[in-house]
């Protein structure tokens, strides 16, 4: 005779385990991270994955700055001919091509650990470098456009 498989309540299950667990251990992340002082592998596999999103965050910023920097290029450009028009479409060109570049050089990078607890931690961190990178040069972009 075959037996039908049991569903299980996922959510019910979750919030069983939440109520078995003693307070103040519901949240494991209730004191900050202390990345200048990170021990484990997992700490700092966070604190990289951190500075990534930090340096990304702020790329963002710069970049968007840019695109409106190139969007009046553009319209100055289109007052002599719109031959000229065209830097809003070579920065999103360019970006594409750097986030496609970033991701794969930082891939590469970290097969060292391949499969290892660490390799995030190195494409993190590859990241984070080839970003703050990447927002000096939108920056150095910006003071080009403006003509500074």
């Amino acid at each position: 005779m075959l037996r039908t498989p049991t569903r299980i309540n996922v959510s019910g299950l979750c919030l069983a385990l939440a109520m078995a667990m003693p307070a103040g251990m519901t949240n494991a992340q209730e004191e900050p991270l202390d990345c200048a002082n990170a021990q484990t592998q997992a700490d700092m596999n966070q604190c990289s994955y951190m500075d990534f999103e930090k340096a990304d965050k702020e790329l963002n910023a710069v970049y968007k700055l840019a695109i409106k920097n190139a969007q009046a290029s553009d319209k100055e450009a289109a007052e002599m001919s719109e031959h000229y028009v065209g830097a809003v479409e070579e920065l999103k060109k360019a970006q594409r091509g750097w986030i496609d570049y970033r991701d794969g050089h930082c891939e590469g990078m970290s097969r060292e650990a391949l499969g290892g607890s660490m390799q995030s931690m190195l494409i993190s961190g590859c990241q984070a470098r080839v970003t703050e990178t990447r927002t000096k040069e939108l920056r150095e972009l910006i003071s080009a456009l403006s003509g500074r």
